[in-house]
C-alpha cells in the first residue's frame, strides 16, 4: 500500500479543506459564527458559486423569496435598476423582470461523493447512513458528561478510535457490508495516509482534490464545526488537536471502504463521471438573477438606511450635564430600548458599548471548579474575578462552600436514578402522581422545571449576597494559566483608562451612569445562551457590568486616574451595574445597597424611567411576535408567560433583522427609528488622536457584529447545511456539545426555523452587514492593511463599508482603497 508521501503530499489540501470550516461553539457558551468564515478569503459571490457547486444551494434565497419581497416594496424598481447598472446590465428593470422565469437555482444538482452515487444507484441512503454512524460515534467519543457509559476509545485519537470501534460495530453487517471489518483492519495508522489511501482507492483525479475534501468534510459540517472548536481552542492554548482531520479521515474512508466492497462496472463509469463534475465549472458560472434580485434587496435597505442617518445629522451637540448616562450593549435588542428612555428621559444621554464593558475577565463561580470566560472569543481573559458572599467570614464561606456542594451533588444524584435506565421505569410508576404540581406548575409558568444553572444549590438569600470581588488570591485559571484573582491595585487605572477612552466616556460624567449588560428568559431551549450577550461568550452581561461598576467606583482608582491619566470622575457620580432582560424588557438595578441614601430620589426616578422605556419597548415589539392586546399591562403579562413557558418555541426574536453597525457619535442616530436592526457603538474620532479605539471597534465589534448577521444569513439562507432546523425536535448532544434534529442526523448548527420565520413569513432579512464609521478615510485603510480579518470581509465584499465624514457625507469603500460619495 502506497503512503500518502509516496503517492502525493495531501496535508495542505487536508488543512485546506478543514479549515474552510467554521467552529461551532458549546451550547453554554453558544455564540454566533460566520459559517462562511471558512470562505473569507474568497470574493463573497465566487463563494456563492463554489457551494452552489458542491451543495446545490448558492448564498442567495429561492427566486420565490425576492418575488415576494417585490411584492412588499422591499425591492423597487429602482433598486433592480442600481444592482443591473452595477453589473453593467442596461436592459432595464422590466425587461429583467421578464426574464426571471429563467435559469433557476432551484434544480441545479450538487457535486457527489461516491456514497451519494451509490445511494442513487441502490436506492438505499448509504450517505445517510454513514452521517449516523459518524454521527453516533462522534457524539460517544466527544461526550462531556451526559452519556451514563462511556466511550472505550477515549483514550486514543478520533481517527484510531474510530478504526478500533469499526472493527467490532455490527451495523455496517446489518446493511450487507460483510468484508467492513477484513478492509477496516487494512487501513492506514494515521489520518493523512488513511487520505491519501482514500483518494487512489477512489482514482479521485487530482485536480478534483480539492473540491472533493470540501464536499466530504461539508457532508459532516456540524461534527465538523464541533473538531474546529477544539482544534481552535487548542491553538488558543498553543497546543495541538487533529480532531477536524480525523474526521474528514473517516468520512472518505468510508467512501472508498464502499467503492470497495460494491465495486461493479456500472456503477465505477457513474462514479467516473461524478468525479469528473469535480473539474467542470459550476452549473451557473454568474447567477444573474438571483444575484441581482439579492443585491437589489441590499440596495433597498442601503437606501432606508442612509435617508435615515440623513435626517438625523446634527452635529452641533451642546455638551451639557446630562442627569443621565446609561451604557448599552451595541446588540440591535438595545437599540429599541435606547430609542424609549431617551423618549421618557430627555435629560437622559444613551451611549453603545460592546456588553462585556472592556473587561477581559475569566469568572469563577461560587464553589465552582471551573471558570466562565466573559469576554468576545476573539480575545483572552487577562484576569479573574471570584463571586463571594459579600461580607462573609472565613467560616461562613467554608459553610456555604460545602453546602452548594453537598446540595449540587444530591441534585445530581437524584438526577442519575431518574434517568437511568436501571430505575426510570420504576421511578414513573412509584412516585409518578407526587409529580403533578409540579408539572402543572411547570405548565402555567408558575414554577421552573430545572434550576438555572449559575442558581443551582444556592437559596435565595445566599444568592442575594453573591457579588464580584475586586480582590486577590492566585488560583489556576480555566485556561490552564496562573491568574491572579482580582484585578492589582496598581493595574486597575489603566483597566479603568481602557474601559472609559473606548466607551467615549472622560469627561462631562452625569451623576448615575448605569452599565446596562443583557440577557434573556427563555425555558427549555437548548440555544437559549444564543439569546444572551454576544460579546460575553454566550453569558448575560451581568459580571462584566458589576465588575466594571465596583472598579470605576473604587476610590483608589479613581485617584490614579485623575493624577496619571487625566481622567477626572466627580465625586457626586456613581456608577450602577444592570441588567435588561430581552424577553421581558425588564431592567435590574445590582449593588445598589453601596450606594449613599442622597441618591434616593434619584434612583425612584431612574427605576420610573426604566419602566416607562420598558413599556414602550414592550408595545414595539409586540406587533413581531404577534401579540395583539393593546393593553400595555396584557403585554408585559404575554412577554412574562413566553418567559416561563417552556413549551414556548419563540420567546423573543433575539437578533433577527440585524443588518447594520454604526459607529458614530449618538447624534448621528438620535431620535431616528432604526427598527432595532442596527448595532450602534459610541465613537468620536476627534477623541482617538492615535485611532486605537477605531482599530479595536474594527477588528472586535465589527467582526463579532459580522459574525452574527451571517449566522442568521446562513440560517436563513441553507437551514439544512448552516441552521438547526425545527427547534421542537431538538435533542441535546454529549451534555453541551450540540443539538440534533431527532435522534439521528448531523449535528446541527446555526440557528432553528423557529428564529427565524413566524409560521407565515420570514422575520429576518439575509442581507449583508452594513458599516457605517465616522472616521477620516486614511486611519481607516490603515487598520485595514494591518489586519488580514478585517481587510478579507471588506475587500471581498462579506460586508458594506461606509466612512462618514465630520460633515455627515458619507461614502462607500468599493475595493482597493477607492471611496465613492454616496449622493
Amino acid at each position: 500500500m502506497k503512503t500518502a508521501s509516496e503517492y502525493l503530499d495531501l496535508s495542505e489540501k487536508i488543512e485546506a479543506a478543514c479549515q474552510k470550516i467554521a467552529p461551532l461553539w458549546p451550547l453554554k457558551n453558544f455564540v454566533a459564527v460566520n459559517p462562511y468564515f471558512g470562505l473569507r478569503d474568497q470574493p463573497f459571490e465566487k463563494a456563492g458559486k463554489t457551494l452552489l457547486k458542491l451543495t446545490g444551494t448558492g448564498l442567495f434565497m429561492d427566486r420565490e423569496y425576492y418575488l415576494e419581497q417585490m411584492k412588499k416594496g422591499q425591492i423597487s424598481n429602482q433598486d433592480l435598476e442600481m444592482a443591473l447598472s452595477e453589473r453593467g446590465i442596461h436592459s432595464g428593470a422590466e425587461t429583467f423582470k421578464l426574464q426571471m422565469e429563467k435559469g433557476s437555482t432551484k434544480n441545479i444538482k450538487p457535486a457527489s461523493l461516491f456514497s451519494d452515487i451509490l445511494s442513487e444507484h441502490d436506492h438505499q441512503d448509504w450517505s445517510g447512513f454513514i452521517t449516523e454512524r459518524i454521527s453516533h460515534y462522534c457524539a460517544s467519543y466527544f461526550d462531556e458528561g451526559q452519556a451514563l457509559w462511556k466511550n472505550p476509545f477515549r483514550n486514543q485519537s478520533l481517527y484510531n478510535g474510530w478504526v478500533a470501534f469499526s472493527k467490532i460495530d455490527k451495523s455496517p453487517w446489518a446493511m450487507g457490508l460483510s468484508e467492513t471489518r477484513k478492509w477496516v483492519e487494512k487501513l492506514p495508522d494515521n489520518p493523512d495516509d488513511c487520505i491519501s489511501w482514500a483518494i487512489q482507492e477512489l482514482e479521485l483525479p487530482f485536480e478534483a482534490i480539492d473540491l472533493y475534501l470540501h464536499k466530504a468534510i461539508l457532508s459532516i459540517s456540524g461534527w465538523a464545526a464541533w473538531a474546529r472548536y477544539l482544534d481552535w481552542q487548542a491553538q488558543l492554548k498553543q497546543e495541538q488537536n487533529h480532531s477536524a482531520k480525523d474526521l474528514l479521515a473517516v468520512r472518505v474512508s468510508w467512501d472508498a471502504l464502499l467503492f470497495i466492497m460494491k465495486k461493479s462496472p456500472e456503477i465505477s463509469l457513474k462514479w467516473k463521471h461524478a468525479a469528473d463534475h469535480f473539474l467542470t465549472q459550476s452549473p451557473l458560472p454568474e447567477q444573474p438573477i438571483e444575484s441581482v434580485l439579492h443585491r437589489a434587496l441590499e440596495f433597498g435597505y442601503q437606501k432606508r438606511l442612509i435617508n435615515a442617518i440623513r435626517t438625523s445629522l446634527n452635529s452641533d451637540v451642546k455638551e451639557i450635564r446630562p442627569d443621565l448616562q446609561a451604557i448599552f450593549c451595541i446588540d440591535v435588542r438595545s437599540e429599541i430600548f435606547r430609542r424609549a428612555l431617551e423618549q421618557v428621559a430627555p435629560s437622559a444621554e444613551t451611549l453603545g458599548f460592546a456588553g462585556f464593558f472592556g473587561m477581559l475577565v475569566e469568572y469563577l463561580p461560587f464553589g465552582a471548579t471551573k471558570s466562565k470566560n466573559h469576554l468576545p472569543i476573539l480575545f483572552a481573559p487577562t484576569y479573574r474575578i471570584r463571586e463571594i458572599p459579600e461580607g462573609a467570614s472565613k467560616t461562613e464561606l467554608e459553610e456555604l462552600f460545602n453546602k452548594r456542594h453537598l446540595r449540587v451533588g444530591a441534585s445530581d444524584i437524584w438526577k442519575t436514578f431518574k434517568t437511568s435506565a436501571a430505575s426510570c421505569f420504576s421511578f414513573v410508576e412509584s412516585v409518578g402522581m407526587l409529580s403533578a404540581a409540579k408539572l402543572i406548575g411547570n405548565t402555567m409558568g408558575w414554577s421552573r422545571p430545572v434550576a438555572h444553572p449559575n442558581l443551582k444549590g444556592l437559596k435565595t438569600k445566599e444568592l442575594q449576597r453573591m457579588s464580584p470581588a475586586l480582590g486577590k488570591g492566585p488560583e489556576l485559571s480555566a485556561t490552564g494559566k496562573e491568574l491572579e484573582s482580582g484585578i492589582p491595585e496598581h493595574e486597575r487605572a489603566n483597566v479603568a483608562e481602557f474601559i472609559l477612552k473606548n466607551m467615549g466616556l472622560v469627561r462631562n460624567f452625569s451623576p448615575i451612569v448605569l452599565l446596562v449588560g443583557h440577557g434573556s428568559s427563555t425555558l427549555n431551549n437548548p440555544q437559549a445562551t444564543g439569546l444572551d450577550c454576544g460579546a460575553c461568550a454566550g453569558q448575560t452581561g451581568e459580571v462584566s457590568a458589576r465588575v466594571a461598576a465596583a472598579l470605576l467606583n473604587d476610590p483608589d482608582t479613581r485617584k490614579q486616574l485623575a493624577s496619571d491619566k487625566g481622567i477626572v470622575i466627580p465625586d457626586d457620580t456613581f456608577f450602577i451595574p444592570a441588567l435588561h432582560d430581552t424577553t421581558t424588557d425588564n431592567v435590574t438595578l445590582f449593588d445598589i445597597q453601596s450606594l449613599p441614601t442622597s441618591l434616593g430620589e434619584s434612583l425612584a426616578r431612574l427605576e420610573t424611567w426604566l419602566f416607562q422605556a420598558g413599556q414602550i419597548s414592550r408595545i414595539e415589539r409586540a406587533g413581531l411576535l404577534g401579540i395583539k392586546e393593546l393593553s400595555p399591562e396584557k403585554i408585559t403579562d404575554n412577554l412574562r408567560r413566553r418567559a416561563n413557558d417552556w413549551s414556548e418555541v419563540r420567546p423573543e426574536w433575539g437578533l433577527a433583522g440585524n443588518a447594520a453597525f454604526i459607529a458614530a457619535p449618538r447624534s448621528r442616530t438620535v431620535g431616528i427609528n432604526l427598527s432595532g436592526r442596527a448595532f450602534l457603538h459610541n465613537y468620536t474620532w476627534q477623541n482617538d488622536p492615535e485611532f486605537k479605539t477605531l482599530e479595536l471597534i474594527m477588528s472586535a465589534p465589527m467582526v463579532v457584529a459580522n459574525w452574527i448577521n451571517m449566522q442568521y444569513f446562513g440560517s436563513m439562507v441553507d437551514n439544512r447545511l448552516y441552521g438547526s432546523g425545527n427547534k421542537v425536535l431538538h435533542n441535546v448532544v454529549g451534555g453541551s456539545i450540540g443539538v440534533l434534529e431527532g435522534n439521528a442526523g448531523d449535528l446541527r448548527t446555526g440557528l432553528a426555523m423557529q428564529s427565524l420565520h413566524n409560521g407565515r413569513e420570514w422575520i429576518h432579512e439575509p442581507i449583508r452587514l452594513h458599516v457605517v464609521i465616522e472616521a477620516p478615510q486614511s486611519p481607516i485603510e490603515e487598520v485595514i492593511k494591518k489586519h488580514t480579518l478585517v481587510r478579507e470581509l471588506i475587500e471581498n465584499e462579506w460586508l458594506y463599508f461606509f466612512n462618514m465624514d465630520s460633515d455627515g457625507r458619507l461614502h462607500q469603500r468599493i475595493s482597493n482603497g477607492t471611496w465613492l460619495e454616496i449622493t
